[in-house]
């Protein structure tokens, strides 16, 4: 461990460091953060922008009185390193380590668990009221960049935060948007009067006195702050729209010199009211590949330091698919090329969601608006409702926040939409907020709508040409992260219908129904339970939603035990209604369900959570066991009563 990091246990260690360490200490911790990821996987280059701004903040502020709520979340590391949580700062992402995100039960220093975008400010004016109401210091501090200031309620907050008159400071992570820096020395000389004591005393006083004038004290004080306004905007040469929602604002200042960064700060300390701090910085500051590349080093999985490559850059060489993400895309790409209607959405995730290559072949039939989920599922409304067909591309947690899009603006018109949800399922190391297993859950209420869920490249491919084809009305088509099989099973000529359930083995004992890619776990399970004596069944789902009730019930009929398998929630999820159904049809087989539990899933590898949640192969074949026990037990009683 590096000596100013072992010495910085935590942020009151830092108000004593001689300003002259302070470059040191920042080089400490981005390699301790590039050393860790390149092991462990996580977010880089928005950690390694953010250095120098969390050790100036920590440095002026007590975050266990003046709380920081860091938006999104994904750029905290250099905030827990300074926050006690050096020494397992090795666990980071890891089953039982620490989190990638903030986390209140893993540290009093973090304020609010994020890790969807654009909250922060909603958040920190809430907190600043409460205090204010509980007669406690009310300034609470709002870390957001500007990619995130693009979402709908990171505006709604501050129109709503600017007229408020609370303590609430916003400082904007500017590390994207091309921002010429202030040229001259007026403008330079200006920034300095603005933030100064002096200043700020003499315009409370002239303001106050222009409006005890009569008649036209009020008229005047509008003229100056028109004049005001006017002179600042010749000299910046573009209006600052936050001073239009009612904040102080400051900047823009380098943030990666602590000299600006701890002088704006320590002035704006003692301001009353909303104030928003301009800060820019360099994502990927600290390393030469995240430096050139910030995009493909936002979310990295482990890879080598000396050369930045990473096993996904390997798969790309290889040119075979890395992912269902890119076979969706390529799926995608196939049917665009005879219909000329289909257009491709996406809400900031181009590469993640495998639209790069739709993007460049097809830009004017591309559009990704940002983050703003909401905006891009009514947008493709609009579309469908004259004659487009939208693909939606969407990572399944954050299909969650459109919800009433899917429902309003969508379903209850009947449009052709086709959402392609990516990350369903157990996604792992980014933890709770991350995981993709409430879509099934909250879609399956929607009237209308098709859920779709393939277990296999082939099945995405044909799920992808049924959900534009065919398909009337919305479809879901929902896919899990990562690798998948090419096919699970021969081909067959049957199968190609994808609203059909297919038997991706026949047995005799029990009925393994299988949402998704859970099948490749089921047929694990099965293949090992035929060595001993027990024929399973292995039917896939295929269309979750309407299913195919007639293939389903047949197999239950025959086998008098069922075990339903899916990749979301046990609450609400596919096993829940179609049992449900068993049971009104008279069925009296033997059941259980397999599925996440009723409670947030923490970080740690795929493997490693699907066996926590006993959903990997050797707890399928326990539960397919105790199935067939059950059943021998009361066979007279099995089957259709």
């Amino acid at each position: 461990m590096s000596d100013i990091l072992e010495t910085t246990v935590c942020p009151a260690d830092l108000a004593g460091l001689p300003a002259a360490r302070l470059p040191g200490l920042a080089a400490e911790i981005r390699r301790r953060i590039i050393d860790t990821v390149s092991v462990n996987g996580g977010h880089l280059a928005s950690n390694l922008g953010v250095v120098e701004l969390t050790i100036a903040l920590l440095r002026e502020f007590d975050p266990l009185r003046t709380p920081i709520v860091w938006d999104v979340g994904h750029q905290c590391y250099a905030y827990k390193l300074l926050t006690g949580r050096c020494r397992d700062f090795s666990t980071l992402r890891r089953l039982g380590g620490i989190s990638g995100f903030p986390k209140r039960e893993e540290s009093p220093y973090d304020a609010f668990n994020t890790g969807h975008s654009s909250t922060s400010i909603s958040v920190a004016l809430g907190m600043s009221r409460a205090a204010r109401i509980q007669g406690r210091p009310s300034r609470a501090i709002a870390v957001i960049g500007d990619g995130a200031l693009s979402g709908g309620i990171a505006l709604e907050a501050l129109n709503d935060g600017g007229q408020s008159g609370e303590d609430l400071l916003v400082i904007l992570n500017d590390n994207q948007m091309s921002i010429s820096r202030n040229v001259g020395s007026l403008s330079k000389h200006l920034e300095n009067i603005r933030i100064s004591h002096g200043y700020r005393r003499l315009k409370s006083r002239v303001d106050q006195t222009l409006k005890k004038v009569p008649l036209i004290g009020r008229p005047l004080a509008d003229l100056a702050e028109f004049l005001k306004k006017g002179a600042r905007t010749l000299i910046r040469s573009r209006k600052v729209v936050f001073e239009d929602f009612g904040f102080q604002y400051y900047g823009p200042v380098d943030g990666h010199s602590f000299e600006e960064l701890e002088r704006h700060l320590k002035a704006i300390r003692d301001m009353k009211g909303p104030v928003l701090l301009h800060v820019l910085t360099h994502k990927g500051r600290g390393y030469e590949y995240a430096e050139m590349n910030p995009e493909n080093y936002h979310g990295v999985a482990p890879f080598v330091i000396e050369n930045g490559v990473g096993q996904k850059s390997a798969d790309r060489a290889n040119a075979a698919p890395a992912s269902f993400s890119d076979v969706f895309g390529q799926a995608l790409l196939d049917v665009a090329a005879y219909r000329p209607d289909v257009v491709a959405i996406s809400a900031a995730m181009r590469i993640g969601t495998g639209l790069d290559d739709f993007a460049d072949r097809h830009p004017d039939r591309f559009f990704d608006v940002g983050i703003a989920e909401q905006h891009a599922l009514s947008m493709a409304a609009g579309m469908a409702a004259v004659g487009l067909v939208p693909v939606v591309a969407i990572y399944s947690t954050f299909l969650q926040r459109a919800y009433d899009q899917v429902l309003h603006d969508i379903a209850l018109q009947k449009l052709h939409i086709v959402l392609a949800i990516d990350r369903a399922g157990i996604v792992g190391e980014d933890g709770e907020t991350h995981q993709g297993l409430y879509d099934l859950s909250f879609l399956s209420s929607v009237p209308g709508i098709e859920i779709l869920a393939p277990s296999d490249y082939r099945e995405l491919r044909r799920m992808i040409r049924y959900a534009v084809d065919r398909a009337e009305g919305p479809v879901a088509v929902r896919y899990p992260r990562g690798k998948g099989r090419e096919d699970l099973v021969p081909e067959a000529p049957d199968q190609e219908d994808v609203t059909r359930a297919r038997i991706l083995r026949a047995g005799d004992a029990v009925t393994a129904v299988s949402v998704g890619t859970m099948a490749e776990r089921c047929l694990e399970a099965a293949v090992a339970l035929a060595a001993e004596g027990i024929a399973c069944e292995v039917v896939d789902v295929r269309r979750v939603k309407p299913y195919d009730r007639e293939t389903l019930m047949e197999s239950v009929r025959r086998t008098g035990a069922v075990l339903v398998v899916e990749d979301g929630t046990i609450a609400g999820g596919f096993g829940q209604a179609f049992l449900a159904d068993l049971q009104e049809s008279g069925f009296r087989a033997v059941s259980a369900r397999i599925a996440c539990g009723d409670h947030p899933l923490h970080q740690g590898t795929r493997d490693q959570l699907y066996r926590q949640e006993g959903m990997d192969a050797v707890s399928i074949a326990d539960a397919m066991r105790r199935l067939q026990r059950e059943k021998e037990s009361r066979l007279p009683d099995a089957g259709r009563g």
